[in-house]
Order: C-alpha cells, then sequence, then structure tokens
C-alpha cells in the first residue's frame, strides 16, 4: 500500500549533517490536507512580505527623493532599472525545478530583509540606494516565479483559483500592509527610516517562519498533472517511475507558443493602472489634490482592501463554476470602466475623497477577478504543454511582466512631466508659500515693476497707491486699509533672500506644472483603460472551458479516468 502519511523531508543527503533540512525540504508523499494548507499559507505569508518589502518605498516616496536629492525622473529610473534586472532574476529563476523552489524562498527572504532593515534605511548616496534596490528587485524576480510555483505544486486545478487568489493577495496584501502602517504611524514616526525597520524585521520574523516550516514536492510529485485530490493516489503511483530530466527536456521549445507568451504580455499590458498604483498613488494626491502623504495612503486602503477581498471571492466562484474565461472578461470590463472614471476625476479638484475610494475599490475589485482566473488559467494552460514545465512557465510571465514595467515606467515620464517639476521644486515653493502666506500672495498680485519699485522706494505714496490697488483688484485684500496691512506686513516680515530668488526662480515654472499635471495624468489613466481592453482579446488563446457543464464534463471523465489507471496499477 501506499504511505501517504509519511509527510516529513527525505533523508536524502542528511547523513551525517545535523542541520541537511535546512537544504533538502522534498516531501516523499503529497502532504495531507492540514499540512498542505500550512505550507500554502506559510508561501502567501513570504510573498505578502516579500512585496511590503518591495513596495514600502512608495509610502515615502516624496520624503526619499528629498533625503537623497533624488529628481522625480531619477527616483522613477531607478524602479526602471529594478524591473530591468528583476526581469532577468525571473528567468534564471526557471531553474527553481533544480535548486529546489523552497530553498529559493527562504534565501530569498533572508536576503531581503538584510536589505531591507540594515542597507536601505542606512545608505546615504544615489548609487549605494540604487544598488540595493537592483538587488532586491532581483531576488523577487526570483521569488516571483519560485512562490506561485508552489501554490501551484500545492493545489489541484478544481481549487486552483481560490489557491491563486490567496497567492495574489501576496502583492495585494502587501501594498495594504504598507499603507495601513505609514498612514497610522508617519505623523508620529515622520523619519522615512523608520518605515523600512518595521517592514525589515517583519520580513526577517517570515523567514525564520518558512525556514523552520515551508517544505516542497519531490520533482516526481509535482512534474505530474494534478485535477483533484482524488488523484493523489495515481500521482503517487507513478512518481516511482518519472524520470524528471527527461519529463523537463524541451521543455523551453514547448513553452514558445503564443498562448503562453501571449498571454503573459496580455496580463503585463493590463496591470499598467496597477504599476502606478504600487509606487505612485501617493504622489498623484499629493502632487494633484494637495492630500497629505498620511491621507493619500489612507485613500489607497480603499483599493487594496477591495482588491483583497475580491480576489478571494472571484477564486471561490471560479472554482465552484469550474471555468476561468468568463471571470476574466467580467473583471477586464469593470476595471476599465472604474479606470475611465479615474481619468475624468484627474481634471476634477473638488472630487471627495469618498468619491475616489469608490472608484477605485471597483476597479480594484474588477482587477481583482481578471488577474486571480488568469493566473490559475495561465498555470493551466502551462501545465497543458508540459506539468514539469511549471517553473519555465512562470519565468516567462516573470521576465515578460518585468519588461512591460521598465518599458511602461520610461515612457510615463515622458507623459507625466509636469509632476517631476511638483516633486523637485513644488514642495520647496510650497513649504516657503505656508510659512510666508501674506507676503507671497501679495507678491503675486504685484506686477514686477511695482514689487521693484517696492523694494528701491518703500516710503513712496505713489508706488504704495499703486500697489494697493493692485491688491484690491487681486482680491488680496477687499479695501485700502487692508491693502496697506499687508505692504506693512511684506515691509516689516520680508521672505528671505534666498527663498525670495528661489521663488522667483521656479515659482512660475511649478504653477504651470500645477497647471498641466491633471491633464497629463487623465492621459495615462486613458492609456490604462486601453491597455486594460487590450488583455480581453488574449482570453481567448488559453485552456479552460467558457461553459460550467462542459467543464463538469470534462472533470467526470478525468475521474473515470483516474479510476480505471488506478485499477490497472492495482491489477499489475
Amino acid at each position: 500500500m501506499l504511505d501517504s502519511t509519511a509527510n516529513t523531508p527525505t533523508r536524502e543527503g542528511r547523513a551525517g549533517y545535523p542541520f541537511g533540512w535546512i537544504w533538502h525540504r522534498q516531501l516523499p508523499h503529497y502532504p495531507d490536507t492540514a499540512l498542505r494548507y500550512g505550507f500554502l499559507l506559510i508561501t502567501v505569508l513570504a510573498t505578502v512580505v516579500l512585496y511590503y518589502e518591495l513596495y514600502v518605498q512608495g509610502a515615502v516616496a516624496t520624503k526619499i527623493i528629498v533625503s537623497f536629492g533624488f529628481t522625480f525622473t531619477q527616483y522613477i529610473f531607478v524602479s526602471v532599472l529594478g524591473n530591468l534586472v528583476g526581469a532577468f532574476g525571473s528567468l534564471a529563476a526557471g531553474l527553481a525545478d533544480r535548486w529546489g523552489r523552497a530553498n529559493l524562498v527562504v534565501v530569498g527572504l533572508f536576503i531581503t530583509g538584510l536589505i531591507v532593515v540594515v542597507g536601505l534605511p542606512r545608505v546615504t548616496e544615489k548609487p549605494a540606494w540604487t544598488v540595493l534596490f537592483a538587488v532586491l528587485s532581483i531576488v523577487e524576480g526570483i521569488m516571483l516565479v519560485a512562490t506561485p510555483a508552489l501554490i501551484r505544486d500545492f493545489s489541484p486545478q478544481l481549487g486552483r483559483a481560490s489557491a491563486m487568489g490567496f497567492w495574489t493577495m501576496g502583492p495585494v496584501l502587501g501594498s495594504l500592509v504598507v499603507t495601513v502602517v505609514s498612514s497610522h504611524t508617519l505623523s508620529t514616526h515622520p523619519d522615512w527610516q523608520f518605515q523600512f525597520y518595521v517592514c525589515g524585521i517583519s520580513g526577517l520574523v517570515v523567514a525564520v517562519i518558512a525556514l523552520l516550516g515551508l517544505r516542497e514536492l519531490t520533482p516526481q510529485l509535482r512534474d505530474q498533472l494534478m485535477v483533484s485530490l482524488r488523484d493523489r493516489q495515481l500521482v503517487e503511483a507513478r512518481a516511482a517511475g518519472l524520470d524528471p530530466e527527461q519529463a523537463l527536456r524541451g521543455h523551453w521549445r514547448q513553452l514558445l507558443r503564443p498562448d503562453v507568451f501571449g498571454s503573459a504580455f496580455a496580463i503585463s499590458v493590463f496591470l499598467f493602472f496597477y504599476y502606478i498604483a504600487v509606487g505612485l498613488f501617493v504622489v498623484y494626491f499629493v502632487t494633484t489634490f494637495g492630500y497629505s502623504e498620511a491621507r493619500a495612503n489612507a485613500l489607497a486602503n480603499w483599493y487594496w482592501a477591495a482588491d483583497a477581498i475580491a480576489l478571494i471571492v472571484a477564486g471561490v466562484l471560479s472554482d465552484r463554476l469550474r471555468v476561468r474565461k468568463p471571470f476574466m472578461i467580467v473583471g477586464a470590463v469593470v476595471a476599465c470602466c472604474s479606470t475611465a472614471v479615474f481619468a475624468l476625476l484627474a481634471t476634477r479638484p473638488n472630487t471627495s475623497y469618498y468619491e475616489f475610494a469608490a472608484v477605485m475599490a471597483i476597479g480594484a475589485a474588477g482587477a481583482a477577478f481578471a488577474y486571480c482566473t488568469w493566473m490559475a488559467a495561465y498555470t493551466e494552460t502551462v501545465e497543458a504543454h508540459n506539468p514539469a514545465a511549471t517553473a519555465t512557465g512562470l519565468a516567462i510571465y516573470g521576465w515578460t511582466i518585468r519588461i512591460v514595467i521598465t518599458i511602461s515606467l520610461a515612457v510615463f515620464t515622458l507623459v507625466v512631466t509636469a509632476t517631476s517639476t511638483l516633486v523637485d521644486q513644488g514642495s520647496r515653493v510650497g513649504a516657503i508659500v505656508a510659512a510666508y502666506p501674506e507676503q507671497t500672495a501679495a507678491l503675486s498680485a504685484l506686477s514686477p515693476q511695482v514689487s521693484a519699485q517696492l523694494a528701491a522706494h518703500p516710503t513712496d505714496p505713489s508706488v504704495a497707491a499703486t500697489a494697493v490697488t493692485q491688491l484690491i483688484h487681486a482680491k488680496v485684500a477687499t479695501d485700502p486699509a487692508g491693502a496697506e496691512a499687508v505692504l506693512r506686513q511684506l515691509g516689516s516680515h520680508p521672505i528671505p533672500t534666498a527663498d525670495l530668488a528661489y521663488l522667483k526662480a521656479h515659482s512660475a515654472e511649478v504653477a504651470k506644472a500645477g497647471h498641466d499635471g491633471p491633464r497629463q495624468w487623465q492621459v495615462w489613466w486613458w492609456v490604462c483603460a486601453i491597455t486594460q481592453l487590450l488583455f480581453i482579446p488574449f482570453v481567448f488563446v488559453m485552456r479552460g472551458r467558457w461553459s460550467p457543464s462542459k467543464a463538469r464534463e470534462d472533470a467526470e471523465r478525468h475521474e473515470a479516468m483516474v479510476q480505471q489507471s488506478l485499477a490497472e496499477l492495482h491489477g499489475r
């Protein structure tokens, strides 16, 4: 009989090595339900903390830019570089079948935790920050392949959407943790380093949990197609006769097909909106609508919370109905319509906080329905070509999505140019205006000629009269007495020379950027809506049924085949 209760790592390679279990993590049998859920939970937890570490900088982006003296464009190109090298990290992770998926996750968690808690908060120069962020991105690219591969291994196809829904909660909950922690701590801990310390320590704690508890299947087990848990006996019986090297022979060639590459490209462009939401939601609401960082992060909570809930709902419904494609279509349409409304709101400064929250939550739910079921359908499409090539298929997906992110962020800097001015010069201009509100209001109302005459002849009655007229006309004051009071304030508490020079050099540029910025953002949101529509045609090339009844018939035929195969095996 098959020993289905033996769920401990193999002894292979452990003799004479008391700590051999640290590297040798393979399970000789498919785990029981409780253990399987435990491994899935650890994998999801690892994914959450990984994306928390990768996205934490977005919550304090404006502070990091000021601290290091980045221009906004330079800051974006740090992310561009990170995604570019991360793409090849994902490609290299196609070797996960040989090195062990669980090992990649455990080692990766320790590396990223140390980078976030020790490295990034302590560097003071741009090159050092850029290099460390690139290393972080490489590791993240590798784990983007290893973690969903583990989820696939421990989740048969009939529960795949639910499992992938939980895995997809990794980046979503990672983003939610970023905004929740920052929105509740920035007021008491305004230094950006504090966010990294909290994040890095959390990452190291999860690394220890993964070190002690995470396991994986042997290649012979995971390289087979498993439709339902009832396939377990057949999968284990066949494992003894399966050669992993033979199963992987020609696996790259088998996956170089339109349904694999086309699907990876489709989801990559579909996520244009998500890329900006992750890193620049705070910058968008701070520079366009004047939100504080804490308030912008609080608003983002609505997006991530709705996304997380919808992922679970989509996964459960998709598995119950046994179809993926209808959910992808409906989700894409809802996300596209929401993004279109969001684009319209970019030029409506009176939009309320809760109006934004409602639109963002609906869009997040639509994107979650599309992405969760896409992940399930994509792994099933890869399995249709070769179940042993899961890591290879996910490596193609990881490489594609990071190359697309790299290109999209580079294009973004060319489309939304005003944001760079608002971030680079707008923060100081705003600080000067906040420190000298009456003086700056007066200077903005006065013509350059009158300002120069006041500086040269502050007691000349004719110059003062002209200035009073201009202040009243600009509605800085309502009557001559009020205007004279403003002029006295301007003379008794003048703006410091350096600040005045900065205002003269950049105030017009900042004002123009403030005017142009909303329309530039609007153009980008429309681009995101179009790319969400482009996703829809590629749904038709993926594997899977449209009809729940047809999907049920497929499952019944597969169950009959499994029973017949088991009977033949027992007969032999």
